[in-house]
C-alpha cells in the first residue's frame, strides 16, 4: 500500500530518507530552507519544496496533516525540530520520528509529540558492534538489484489461510522465510506449511522487488 511522507531536512541523514522511500514507490515530500538541498532531491522525491517549518501554516499548506509519517532532521537546530515536531503532533500526524542531537534534546521531543527519536550515529555504532559480536546472517547476505528481505503487512486475501493454501512459490515466486506474531506475541523462523496466517502478523518475505511489489498491491 502506497503511503505518504514528509522528510524535512535533507542533510546527508534527510537526503536518503527521502530517496529511499522515493524508490520504494512511496509519495515523499522533501522539504528544506536550502535551495541547494531541494534541488538535489527534487527528481528523487514526488515533492520538493523549499518551506520554513517553523511556520505551522506552511506545513498546514503543504498538506503534512495527511502524511502517514514524517521525518524531521534538521542537525543542530533543535529549536526547529522541537517546533516542527510540536506543530505536525497538533496536526495529527501519527508517526513522528525525529533526530535528536542528545538525550536532553530528545526528552523535549518527546514530551511535544515525536513517536520515534533517532540518533543515527550511535544507532549505526551499535549495530556495527552488536553484527561483530553476533553476526546475523541477513548482514552478509549478498543481495541483487532484483531481490529484497521485506516486511510486510497480510493483504486481506491472506488472513485465515495457511501458507500451503496461498501457495506464494508458485504463484509469485516468494519465500516466506518467517512471521512475527504479535497477537499473542511470538517469532517463528520458517514457518510450516500448514501455519495460518492472521491480520495481526508481520511477514518476513524473500523474493525478486517486482513479485513483492505485486502483493502489497492485493
Amino acid at each position: 500500500m502506497k503511503k505518504k511522507y514528509a522528510v524535512i531536512g535533507l542533510g546527508s541523514f534527510g537526503y536518503w530518507v527521502a530517496r529511499t522511500l522515493f524508490s520504494s514507490h512511496q509519495e515523499t515530500i522533501a522539504i528544506d530552507m536550502d535551495k541547494e538541498k531541494v534541488q538535489k532531491i527534487n527528481k528523487f522525491s514526488s515533492m520538493a519544496v523549499i518551506a520554513d517549518v517553523t511556520n505551522k501554516d506552511t506545513l498546514i499548506g503543504l498538506g503534512l496533516a495527511d502524511c502517514d509519517a514524517a521525518i524531521i532532521s534538521l542537525g543542530d537546530d533543535p529549536s526547529a525540530s522541537t517546533l516542527a515536531t510540536l506543530y505536525l503532533n497538533e496536526m495529527g500526524v501519527k508517526q513522528i520520528l525525529v533526530k535528536a542531537i542528545d538525550e536532553s534534546h530528545a526528552k523535549i521531543l518527546r514530551k511535544v509529540g515525536a513517536t520515534d527519536i533517532i540518533f543515527p550515529e550511535k544507532d549505526m555504532g551499535q549495530k556495527v558492534a552488536k553484527t561483530l559480536v553476533s553476526p546475523n546472517i541477513l548482514d552478509f547476505l549478498e543481495m541483487t538489484d532484483d531481490y529484497e528481505i521485506t516486511q510486510i503487512g497480510p493483504p486481506p486475501g491472506f488472513i485465515g489461510k495457511t501458507l500451503m493454501e496461498l501457495e506464494l512459490p508458485s504463484r509469485f515466486g516468494l519465500q516466506v522465510i518467517a512471521v512475527r506474531e504479535l497477537i499473542p506475541e511470538n517469532f517463528t523462523p520458517a514457518p510450516r506449511a500448514d501455519f495460518v496466517i492472521k491480520d495481526s502478523d508481520i511477514l518476513y518475505i524473500l523474493g525478486r522487488k517486482k513479485d513483492i511489489e505485486k502483493i502489497r498491491n492485493l
